[in-house]
């Protein structure tokens, strides 16, 4: 089961309409005009139009399989005194004292420029359940992180 925003459960749903609706045929189109042209077995147009449809048939299974384990969390009905999916928190670097804010989302919509993490990411699994104030060590890829939380958001 995968929880999710309302926001991002409406982008996922957009994204495999727009697949569905729109590149599918154009792919469907591309291999009847590449079918058209006569030998398949040395068509590279033919080939090229099947691989992306294979390709594009498998990310609509992926979105679809993600749409149907979705549950979107009802945000008001969370607190704010615990790190929680869908809160934002501002957290210190105690080692340069650099200031970092980040909302903990699901995988799905998890984006770094958006300042969106992964509610898997080890900084967000090292969040999870700390109240303001408390400080938690991270280990990432870099080394050890001592983060202390300053403030959490709704």
């Amino acid at each position: 089961m995968e929880y999710m925003s309302q926001e991002g459960f409406d982008k996922l749903v957009a994204e495999l309409r727009q697949m569905e609706n729109v590149e599918l045929p154009q792919v469907r189109e591309a291999i009847a005009e590449a079918r058209d042209k006569g030998d398949l077995s040395e068509n590279f147009e033919y080939h090229a139009a099947k691989r992306e449809q294979a390709r594009l048939l498998g990310r609509i299974r992926f979105k679809q399989r993600v749409l149907a384990n979705a549950r979107v969390i009802d945000t008001s009905r969370l607190g704010s005194d615990t790190v929680q999916l869908l809160c934002k928190v501002e957290i210190t670097n105690l080692s340069n004292n650099n200031k970092m804010t980040y909302t903990i989302a699901s995988p799905h919509e998890a984006n770094l420029r958006e300042g969106k993490i992964s509610i898997k990411s080890p900084i967000a699994e090292a969040l999870l359940n700390k109240k303001v104030g408390d400080v938690v060590e991270v280990r990432v890829p870099a080394g050890t992180l001592k983060l202390r939380i300053e403030n959490i958001q709704r």
